[in-house]
């Protein structure tokens, strides 16, 4: 977990291939004093590829063979950017991603692999598809499987040759696979395993093309350049490998487009390393193999952590050659060493071991420091609804005519020349260690109490604590947010008037702001029994960040949940302009804010449970009992609420980060409205009725 001295280092990982996962792992249990980790990732999850003919062939399934990043980076104390690198600056030390700032580092490490050999094939792209990445292939294979027909596989090296096979087998001699290479099979493979692969190739019903050129995919079919033409319902690329495009541009010395990197995986720019099958070792050079990945590893950490602490950097001496293990589709494989080629069901048996004893490596981390007393961050960390409302009551009444506070509301009215002006304030401790994806919530979370009450974002202020860290770190993290803060403000026609900053335990973004009332405010006084109730936004953020406090939550849970936290209301608020009553659904969960319009409109409601939208992952961390921490005052603060005693009903006392819109309205008018917020893109829902009667909450 992340250290309590002062950040003075960036260390940039860019991309999450297997010696970056094996890094953060041992960062994990031994971290580098000082240093802020980042991994940049296109996604919260990565394939061992090692296992990936497994899973194409049937014998593992699709969570045995993926590494979970976030998880990784939670344990590391990391902060994962979700999103490609597209370009890297020796000189300035930055790294582009589109979407954000960009991302300044002192020390980094580039393991982005390689792309598909064969990026201008007419059809490609819309017929067929490369093995990497492999979260399209897999939803392909997976279609396929259902509904099965012929395959053509393009490329006929060893990855080639171990998916037709892996293909083959899956398919059981229900469809034909076809193995297309446009030059010899196997060519740079030794004579005694070519000649056992091509005896496993005819004994699964592959079919072998030589010495031939893909001309185009088409929806049916894979078109050679001599004319011929191979039935195929799917096409896949595994045609060798190229670099990454834009790595030329970056200025580095590379071979045939690889980084080139001399004995301490140290590129031409000091402080910048790359491995895996990226990098070029110029001065041992070796073939692609993923052996040579997970050797770098240690090697890898061992100088990251020599270039903040000023040691001597250690030199990776690669092995002359390794064991190649390849499947041969069923539970059976072949290795090869030496020139001593072999095969049989016990050589899968071995490999079957390393890979699970890989993957191991990777899924049991270190504990988690969080325990199930632990505080939780964002809306989790409130104030007990009940607590806050006896402070408030003790208070006297504004004495100010021009200013009228709202009982229930987060919001306050300040008149000024007839004009009416909405004030409200709110701020959240971090949910994530990147201040880009925590800006980007903490805007919109607070945008919701101005949306809320029906009035356009007119000004704001920051307030902001950001951990103890180095002049340089906090030059560069202060831009980030401001950055990414003028952009949320600006694209809500809001601007900022300036702000407070100071040094603490933790990263922490508030903000003050007005917005601008062109009518009536839209309070939670307003509900009428037989109104309508529309819910913007799906619920569960609570719960999946205490999972991930303790490191249960799957990282694409919690990738998902960012996309919903940082939503931004202003459209939604703009359909939901005539609403009888509306608030934003926060700390004190779907159930606390719900009473506190029942209360303020003098009615009941129906619930219906099964219509609420829920977050992926939420159910089912509720229904083996994660709870956020604030989760027990609010079900002892929401007051009566009947019928909520599984999970799904837990979830109506989970505190929401950045939660959606709750909005009152005629029950004639509701269709059409959660037909307009869906076409808007939120995932919107009539999700019950205000009824006659004394507030509370009855589940249906």
């Amino acid at each position: 977990m992340q250290t309590a001295a002062p950040l003075t280092h960036d260390i940039v990982l860019i991309g999450g291939g297997h010696t970056h996962a094996l890094v953060l792992r041992m960062l994990a249990m031994a971290p580098i004093p000082g240093a802020r980790l980042t991994l940049i990732d296109p996604a919260p999850m990565a394939t061992y590829t090692g296992m990936l003919p497994g899973h194409v062939a049937g014998h593992y399934a699709l969570a045995d063979i993926q590494i979970d990043l976030q998880r990784l980076c939670d344990a590391a104390g990391a902060r994962l950017i979700t999103g490609a690198a597209t370009a890297l600056d020796p000189v300035a030390r930055t790294v582009t991603v589109p979407g954000r700032p960009p991302v300044a580092f002192d020390a980094a490490s580039l393991d982005i692999g390689v792309t598909s050999d064969l990026p201008g094939l007419p059809g490609l792209v819309d017929y067929g598809l490369p093995v990497k990445p492999f979260g399209p292939f897999a939803t392909r294979w997976a279609a396929h499987l259902a509904a099965p027909g012929d395959a053509a596989v393009i490329g006929g090296g060893l990855a080639g040759v171990e998916l037709a096979l892996a293909m083959a087998h899956a398919l059981s001699g229900r469809s034909q696979v076809t193995l297309v290479e446009r030059d010899r099979l196997l060519a740079t493979v030794a004579a005694a395993t070519r000649s056992r692969l091509r005896v496993a190739l005819d004994q699964s019903g592959v079919s072998v093309i030589e010495q031939a050129t893909a001309a185009r995919v088409t929806a049916d079919a894979l078109h050679l350049a001599d004319g011929r033409m191979i039935p195929s319902r799917l096409t896949v690329s595994a045609a060798g490998a190229r670099a990454h495009a834009w790595l030329a541009t970056t200025g580095l010395t590379l071979n045939h487009g690889f980084v080139a990197v001399d004995a301490c995986l140290q590129s031409s720019a000091p402080g910048i390393f790359a491995v895996g099958d990226c990098a070029d070792l110029a001065e041992t050079p070796r073939p692609k193999a993923g052996v040579f990945a997970v050797r770098q590893a240690p090697v890898l950490a061992t100088n990251l952590r020599a270039l903040v602490t000023g040691a001597s950097l250690r030199p990776f001496r690669p092995q002359r050659d390794y064991l190649k293990l390849v499947s041969l589709g069923g539970q059976s494989a072949l290795a090869s060493k030496w020139g001593v080629t072999l095969a049989a069901p016990a050589l899968w048996r071995l490999k079957d071991r390393i890979d699970r004893a890989f993957m191991t490596r990777l899924t049991e981390l270190p504990a988690m420091v969080a325990t199930d007393a632990a505080p939780c961050a964002g809306c989790g960390a409130k104030v007990a609804r009940s607590a806050l409302t006896d402070a408030l009551s003790a208070l006297p009444g504004s004495h100010r005519p021009d200013v009228t506070a709202l009982p229930g509301d987060d919001a306050a009215i300040i008149t000024i020349g007839g004009a009416r002006q909405v004030i409200t304030t709110d701020h959240l401790s971090a949910v994530t260690q990147d201040p880009v994806l925590m800006t980007r919530i903490a805007c919109a979370h607070a945008l919701g109490d101005i949306h809320a009450m029906g009035a356009a974002p007119q000004a704001a202020t920051l307030s902001l604590i950001l951990p103890r860290m180095s002049d340089a770190l906090t030059r560069r993290t202060l831009a980030e947010i401001m950055a990414t803060a003028q952009d949320s403000l600006t694209t809500a026609s809001a601007a900022i008037a300036g702000g407070h900053t100071t040094h603490g335990a933790e990263l922490t973004i508030g903000l003050t702001l007005t917005g601008l009332l062109s009518g009536d405010p839209i309070t939670i006084a307003g509900g009428r029994p037989g109104d309508a109730l529309i819910l913007t936004k799906p619920i569960g953020s609570g719960t999946i960040l205490a999972a991930q406090m303790r490191g249960l939550a799957p990282g694409p849970a919690i990738a998902a949940c960012h996309a919903h936290m940082m939503q931004d209301q202003g459209a939604a608020a703009a359909i939901l302009s005539g609403a009888h009553a509306m608030t934003d659904v926060t700390g004190f969960g779907l159930a606390g804010h719900l009473a506190n319009l029942c209360q303020a409109s003098g009615c009941a409601a129906d619930l219906y449970l099964s219509a609420i939208p829920l977050m992926d992952g939420a159910l089912l961390l509720a229904d083996v009992g994660l709870r956020s921490s604030l989760w027990a005052v609010n079900r002892a603060g929401a007051g009566a609420v009947l019928g909520a005693g599984d999970g799904r009903g837990a979830l109506l006392f989970d505190p929401q980060t950045g939660g959606g819109l709750l909005a009152a309205v005629t029950a004639t008018d509701a269709p059409s409205l959660v037909t307009r917020l869906t076409d808007a893109g939120y995932p919107a829902a009539v999700i019950g009725t205000l009824t006659p009667g004394a507030p509370g909450i009855t589940c249906r």
